[in-house]
C-alpha cells in the first residue's frame, strides 16, 4: 500500500507530536463552546470542509448535509493522527524545490513511475501529496460502489484535508515554515491566523461541483499553482518585518486561558492586504477541487442512490471514528524514538 513502508521523518516528528498533543487539548473545548476562539491550526480545514458540501448537486447533497457536522469536524482527522500512524505525515505536502525539474519530466505524475526513479523513502522525505490525492479518490470511489456509508465520509473528510493541504504554498516547499530564512512560525500565521481573522469577509460562492476528468492532472495542478504563490507569502512577510520590526509583529491574545504568542492584528492586517486575496483565492480552490472530488468520485462509482444512504443510521460511524482516535493516541506514547 502506498506510503506505509517507510519511518516518519525526524523533521515531521518534532512538529506533528506537539501538533496532535495540542489538538487533543484544544478540540473539545471548541466543540462545547461554538462562540470560543478557533481551535489553532484546525479552523481553515473545517471550514473547507463544511463549504464543499454546498457545491454538491440535488443527488448527493442530502447524505452530505445530513452529515455535515461529521465532515467539519473530522476534517482535521489527518493532521491528528501525522505522529501515531506511521506513513501518515508525508501525505500532507510535497517539496517541489528539493527536484531538479518538476515542471517537466523529471518527476513523474504517477506513483509506480516515480517510485521506480526515486524509490519510496526518497518520496517520503520530499512529501506524497498529489500522489497520496490519487489514491484517496480511488478509494472513495470504491466506497461509493459497495454503500458503505460510513467509509465514504471517512474517506470524504479525509480527501478534503489532502485537496486543502495541496492548497497551501508551504506545503509546497522545504522551506515549510521559515525555517531556511529566519521566518519561523510562517505556516501557523498564513494557514491559521489569517483565516481566522478575515475568512468571515471571504466570498465563498464558488459554483457547482463539476466532473475532474483527470484527477491526476488535478492535483498536480494545485500544487503547482500553490508554489506559484510561494515568492509573494515570504518576501512580502520579509519586508513588513522589516518594516515594522519585531515589537510591533507580534501580540499576546488569550486562548482557552492560556496566553499566546500570536502575530498582532495590525501585522496580520498589513500582510493580509500585500496579499491581496490570496488566501481567499486558495481556501476557494480548495472548496471547490473538494467538490469537484467528491462529486467525480460518486459519477465514477455509477452515481448510487445516496438519499437511500441518509436514511439510514449511522451511530457506528461515530463509534468506530472515537475507538480509532483512542488507538491513535495509545500508539502516540509507545512510539519507539528516533532519536
Amino acid at each position: 500500500m502506498l506510503g506505509q513502508k517507510y519511518q516518519i521523518t525526524v523533521r515531521l516528528q518534532v512538529f506533528s507530536v506537539v501538533f496532535f498533543l495540542s489538538s487533543l487539548l484544544l478540540l473539545p473545548v471548541q466543540a462545547n463552546n461554538p462562540s470560543s476562539a478557533p481551535v489553532w491550526g484546525f479552523y481553515a480545514h473545517q471550514q473547507i470542509n463544511r463549504l464543499a458540501v454546498f457545491t454538491l448537486p440535488v443527488e448527493m447533497i442530502p447524505f452530505y448535509k445530513k452529515h455535515i457536522d461529521y465532515l467539519t469536524e473530522n476534517a482535521v482527522n489527518p493532521d491528528k493522527r501525522r505522529y501515531a500512524v506511521a506513513g501518515e505525515a508525508p501525505r500532507h505536502f510535497i517539496d517541489l524545490d528539493a527536484y531538479a525539474d518538476t515542471s517537466k519530466t523529471t518527476l513523474p505524475r504517477y506513483w509506480p513511475e516515480a517510485v521506480t526513479r526515486y524509490s519510496e523513502d526518497t518520496l517520503a522525505l520530499h512529501g506524497i501529496v498529489p500522489w497520496h490525492i490519487q489514491l484517496v479518490k480511488y478509494q472513495l470511489t470504491e466506497a461509493f460502489k459497495t454503500h458503505n456509508a460510513g467509509r465514504i465520509l471517512r474517506l470524504s473528510a479525509d480527501l478534503g484535508h489532502y485537496i486543502a493541504d495541496a492548497n497551501v504554498p508551504l506545503h509546497t516547499t522545504r522551506n515549510y515554515n521559515g525555517q531556511l530564512s529566519n521566518q519561523q512560525g510562517i505556516h501557523g500565521f498564513w494557514e491559521s491566523r489569517l483565516p481566522e481573522l478575515f475568512s468571515a469577509k471571504y466570498d465563498f460562492l464558488v459554483g457547482i461541483a463539476t466532473y475532474v476528468e483527470s484527477p491526476q492532472k488535478a492535483a498536480w495542478r494545485a500544487v503547482f499553482n500553490a508554489n506559484a504563490a510561494l515568492d509573494s507569502v515570504l518576501r512580502f512577510e520579509e519586508m513588513l518585518t522589516a518594516q515594522m520590526g519585531e515589537t510591533k509583529k507580534y501580540s499576546f491574545e488569550d486562548r482557552n486561558g492560556v496566553l499566546v504568542k500570536v502575530a498582532s492584528a495590525e501585522f496580520s492586517r498589513q500582510y493580509h492586504d500585500r496579499l491581496q486575496g490570496q488566501v481567499e483565492r486558495q481556501m476557494r480552490a480548495s472548496i471547490k477541487m473538494i467538490g469537484d472530488f467528491w462529486y467525480t468520485c460518486w459519477v465514477d462509482a455509477g452515481q448510487p442512490d445516496l438519499r437511500k444512504l441518509a436514511r439510514l443510521p449511522l451511530s457506528g460511524v461515530t463509534q468506530e471514528g472515537e475507538e480509532e482516535k483512542k488507538s491513535w493516541l495509545k500508539r502516540l506514547f509507545i512510539v519507539r524514538s528516533e532519536d
